[in-house]
């Protein structure tokens, strides 16, 4: 955490793109989209000035909270497309009135007894990336806000070699949880986008979506027992490789997202670290041959660790290319993995794929790419900056839906962009992630916004993606998660039964309704009642 953190958007102040970097951005984008001549300058600290904070914590947990409105602003909002713009004009709605960063895990008790006394939300935060307004405050909620912020419960506790797992607790960022693991020679290799600047706890929250295209996809495979602070006491599931003893306690906290406890702590399924690799590009003229092709892949017991297929048009934007590109990688700590390559070349090549005899194209074509991918997020506020709508949204499909599903995403989204006045746009899609039974498309839409119109445009466009996807049998989220904005599609996606039990659940484990109220579910009473007009 030594590093300086953008309170205003996306990731760290010396990891951005330079004055020449967004000038090189705005002449490639140019001949497509119109873009502002001048990008719109970053707030600055001294132009922060919140409402006085509600709240006045206790002496013996005051030394670690902040009421400093620069930290407070920087913890009012997540790090989405509506997130950015809205810090850049300046709005900080709702800003939480105190950030709590407790050392241990009874720092998190304290925090949540005092809250209980002082009628305040708790909003469980890990690093802020969410996408989703995930770590925003409720706009129909005027209790006092606190921002639980985890970032130090940054350790591994143990690592139990012979099993191959280790307790860490949640507050843990990518980075440093890789480092101490390495000297164990092992690795956890779960390598989400926001990858630097999530956590753990984050990770488990939303069911995180990592590094694996196939097999071992989101987080929940690699967990193996959670501990929760919740505001009635202390939850922790037993460690074992695997139990048929009635639901998986774990299985109620994955996906959580910060509504039924705070995650301190949890044991996780680590592997040896990868020697072995080996790595292929396939071209295809359509994305329907590509995705065939990967359908294969998922289904034949390969099992590779990158299978992404790239549209022409997501290629093109990130340099990889102008042709629909496959994605392959093998890895192991093993054995060699060139055979198992070698076979899923074949079953590219027998869905039309083109695969170069020379591995420095496949090579080059993966490093932009994944160049691309990490640094995206900071392109993203450049271009946001330079007046353009950025959205992604990503979702799951079964293969019988698949090239349907696809095509009327796609067309409802262009029609939408096109309904605002927000034309001509981009709408790209790749496949993240691929199962025997379907897959993950991921689409990216990049837009001329109209100034001050952009967040009604961005609102317009989003609502319309999610009812194709929502209408078309898709999931509102693969990897996301729900937060506030996918919740009007989350209520549609979920049957009312589970509702209700999922309302009962957090009833008994916080019965006064202080963690994170409106994600997922609305509390009992008047949450039933608005859960009933949404169609639950």
């Amino acid at each position: 955490m030594d590093r300086g953190r953008r309170f205003w958007g996306w990731g760290f102040e010396d990891a951005g793109l330079t004055p020449a970097d967004d000038a090189a951005l705005a002449a490639r984008i140019a001949p497509y989209l119109a873009v502002a001549e001048t990008p719109t300058a970053p707030p600055t600290p001294e132009e922060i000035h919140l409402a006085p904070s509600r709240l006045t914590p206790p002496a013996a947990i005051a030394p670690w909270c902040d009421l400093d409105d620069v930290a407070r602003a920087g913890h009012t909002y997540g790090k989405s497309f509506r997130d950015v713009l809205r810090a850049l004009e300046r709005r900080w709605e709702r800003p939480p009135d105190v950030v709590a960063s407790p050392p241990d895990e009874a720092g998190v008790v304290a925090v949540l007894d005092w809250a209980g006394d002082a009628g305040a939300i708790v909003i469980p935060y890990g690093g802020g990336s969410s996408v989703v307004g995930g770590v925003e405050a409720p706009t129909d909620d005027d209790r006092p806000v606190i921002s639980l912020d985890l970032h130090r419960l940054d350790r591994v506790l143990e690592v139990d070699v012979d099993s191959r797992a280790a307790l860490i607790q949640g507050g843990v960022f990518g980075p440093s949880l890789e480092a101490q693991l390495r000297p164990h020679g092992l690795t956890l290799r779960h390598f989400p986008q926001s990858f630097e600047v999530s956590s753990l706890g984050g990770w488990i929250a939303t069911r995180s979506g990592g590094h694996f295209a196939t097999l071992h996809t989101h987080i929940d495979e690699f967990v193996e027992s959670i501990r929760a602070v919740t505001p009635v006491g202390v939850t922790e599931s037993r460690r074992l490789p695997g139990s048929g003893a009635g639901p998986s306690p774990d299985r109620l906290l994955l996906g959580s997202e910060g509504i039924l406890g705070v995650i301190t702590a949890a044991w996780l399924r680590l592997q040896d670290r990868p020697t072995f690799r080996a790595s292929a590009v396939a071209r295809f003229s359509t994305f329907e041959g590509g995705a065939r092709a990967a359908r294969a892949l998922g289904q034949c017991g390969l099992w590779p660790t990158n299978c992404r297929l790239l549209d022409a048009g997501e290629a093109l934007v990130t340099g990889a290319g102008s042709h629909h590109l496959l994605l392959l990688g093998f890895e192991s700590a093993d054995h060699p993995v060139e055979h198992w390559l070698a076979r899923a070349v074949e079953l590219a090549r027998d869905f039309g794929g083109v695969v170069d005899a020379h591995e420095d194209g496949a090579l080059d074509a993966t490093a932009t790419w994944r160049s691309a991918f990490l640094r995206a997020p900071y392109v993203r506020d450049s271009l946001v900056r330079f007046g353009l709508i950025n959205e992604t949204f990503e979702t799951a499909i079964t293969w019988d839906r698949f090239e349907t599903f696809v095509g009327s995403v796609r067309h409802a989204t262009e029609t939408a962009l096109r309904d605002v006045g927000a034309w001509p746009g981009i709408v790209t899609c790749r496949l993240t992630h691929v199962y025997p039974d379907g897959a993950a498309p991921y689409f990216t839409v990049l837009a001329a916004g109209a100034g001050s119109g952009r967040l009604e445009q961005w609102a317009a466009v989003k609502a319309a993606a999610m009812d194709a996807i929502e209408s078309n049998g898709g999931t509102v989220t693969h990897h996301h998660a729900v937060g506030r904005d996918h919740r009007p599609g989350y209520d549609r996606e979920r049957s009312d039964l589970f509702a209700a039990q999922l309302r009962a659940a957090k009833g008994v484990v916080d019965p006064a309704a202080l963690l994170n109220p409106g994600v997922l579910v609305d509390p009992r009473g008047r949450g039933r009642q608005r859960d009933e007009r949404r169609g639950n």
